[in-house]
């Protein structure tokens, strides 16, 4: 199959047709809600659609559960960035308030940021974000996390290309 090529959609029409509505009442069960149920079963199908390889589920309901738990996982994820955002937004002032539209656009871009920072071990993304957040040197990192210099750089290599691979492939959710 070309790699510009999407999973075929019979194999996945004949999914959704035999295994929605159970996927959409297991999520209703994991997550309390008809409607974020209903939409991470959609979501789920969307990710099956976008597959370039061929969807090959000998166990369909355990395939589906497996997709769908990740996105259980990325849900409650972004609920917890977006309560810390909200939390932090309450004790501004009101005239320093970002708009409605802003804060959507923030809240987008920290749960992209989430997502790459997730994927790095966790001694990479602790250098990283000292770099990053802090403005910290690479002597003052490595003296923090107890390593040398060299492993501090090779632990910023290691990020940057991590950031630059997300970046470039499809996986970047923003």
């Amino acid at each position: 199959m070309p790699a510009n090529e999407c999973a075929p959609q019979s194999d996945i029409q004949s999914l959704y047709e035999h295994h929605h509505g159970w996927l959409r009442d297991w999520l209703r069960r994991r997550l309390g809600c008809t409607h974020n149920a209903a939409d991470l079963a959609h979501d789920t199908f969307i990710r099956l659609l976008s597959r370039k390889d061929p969807v090959v589920a000998r166990e369909p309901r355990a395939y589906l559960a497996t997709i769908a738990q990740g996105l259980v996982v990325d849900f409650h994820r972004r609920r917890q960035l977006e309560r810390a955002y909200l939390d932090t937004l309450a004790v501004l002032p009101a005239a320093e308030a970002p708009s409605p539209e802003a804060r959507a656009i923030v809240l987008e871009a920290l749960v992209a940021i989430d997502a790459m920072l997730d994927g790095m071990k966790p001694a990479v993304r602790e250098a990283f974000l000292l770099s990053q957040l802090e403005g910290l040197t690479y002597s003052q990192i490595a003296a923090r996390l107890g390593v040398t210099v060299r492993t501090v750089n090779n632990y910023m290599c290691r990020a940057l290309l991590h950031c630059h691979r997300i970046i470039s492939d499809d996986a970047w959710p923003g």
